[in-house]
């Protein structure tokens, strides 16, 4: 039985009417998390039935040098830092070999906005793995390293774009969208790449048939109708372009960052806050096919959980993860096939092998 508060918001979810900002808030903040769950998963049920998700992927992060200063990382330092690193294309090479006949079907590329790479580093480096891995596809680079490349080497965001597709970049990270709202987002990620440019570059990737993911960074200092309203302009664009396949959420973990030093963050976000998002975006982004729980940062139990609150996919085998590890997460480095196949099943749910673009490679009923 829902709650009073709720009941209306279902009545027009289940007449198919958009919900607007004064819904998001009452989603995000009722006391009635099982309820909020309920409509979630009927959503999600209607999407997908009993299905869920999942990639074999590997991660590549070539480089942790960054030129930002973003309170929330824990990844990135600055260049002569004593664990600054940067992959040469051979290191690349040795890292990637090792993929070779284990069923990679994407490999995930992003790092540090290092300043003393090349745009050449770049574009050999998408090169290099398709020579490696030629039947993988290869989701690269956010919006921020994007933006980054069309200043830095005084291109045109759709000429960086054309040249790194090229090269063999398939799709867009939904990376560094962080939260839209102004005041937060300078809070947090200083200069960083704002909002408009954000959804400027992903709008001018949909255009020329590239496809991505979006995002939202929580936990941090946002309030509720930032998140809502961070939630309605990802829903906007996609009404524009349908370019974006799949929404997940960053849960902030504190652990080694700038901002829980100046802050004193006690801990990392609740479960419920995780499941909260996840909810609601799923009720929100009526126009998102998927919503996705990075198992990583929820960790394998609660990520099995989200799967009845609105996530339809749990992420991937996630071969070689840094940024989030070097955050504090305790989550494993990586999981096998069979190991995600098992969480899937553990949690009543059909697995389906994908790979990026959400094509089913295999069912495992």
């Amino acid at each position: 039985m829902l709650t009073s508060e709720l009941l209306p918001i279902w009545e027009k979810v289940e007449r198919g009417k958009r919900l607007g900002f004064a819904d998001g808030l009452t989603l995000l903040t009722t006391p009635d998390l099982l309820g909020l769950g309920f409509m979630a998963d009927r959503v999600r049920r209607r999407l997908h039935g009993d299905r869920a998700y999942f990639i074999v992927n590997a991660h590549l992060n070539h480089t942790n040098v960054c030129a930002l200063n973003c309170k929330f990382c824990a990844f990135a330092v600055k260049p002569g830092h004593p664990r600054a690193y940067t992959l040469s294309l051979e290191e690349i090479a040795e890292k990637l070999r090792p993929l070779q006949g284990r069923g990679i079907r994407e490999v995930h590329i992003t790092g540090g906005i290092n300043p003393k790479l090349s745009f050449s580093y770049y574009t050999d480096m998408l090169r290099l793995v398709k020579e490696i891995l030629p039947d993988v596809h290869v989701q690269a680079f956010t919006a921020v390293e994007i933006d980054y490349m069309s200043r830095l080497f005084r291109m045109d965001v759709s000429e960086v774009l054309a040249r790194l597709r090229e090269a063999g970049l398939g799709s867009l990270l939904g990376g560094g969208a962080e939260v839209f709202d102004p005041e937060v987002r300078l809070a947090i990620a200083g200069h960083k790449t704002d909002a408009e440019r954000w959804l400027e570059i992903h709008r001018i990737a949909h255009g020329m048939g590239i496809r991505s993911n979006a995002s939202i960074l929580y936990g941090t200092i946002e309030r509720p109708e930032h998140v809502v309203d961070h939630l309605l302009r990802l829903r906007e664009l996609q009404d524009e372009t349908g370019g974006f396949d799949a929404f997940f959420g960053f849960a902030f973990h504190p652990e080694n960052t700038p901002l829980a030093r100046e802050r004193a963050f006690p801990r990392e976000t609740s479960g419920m806050y995780d499941l909260r998002i996840l909810a609601t975006a799923r009720l929100l982004l009526d126009n998102f096919a998927h919503i996705r729980v990075l198992w990583m940062m929820t960790g394998l139990k609660l990520a099995q959980v989200a799967l009845y609150f609105g996530a339809d996919d749990i992420d991937g085998t996630v071969i070689e993860e840094h940024i989030i590890h070097d955050a504090g997460s305790e989550a494993p480095q990586g999981l096998t096939k069979e190991e995600l196949i098992a969480l899937l099943r553990e949690a009543g749910r059909i697995p389906v092998e994908r790979d990026t673009l959400y094509r089913p490679v295999a069912v495992y009923a």
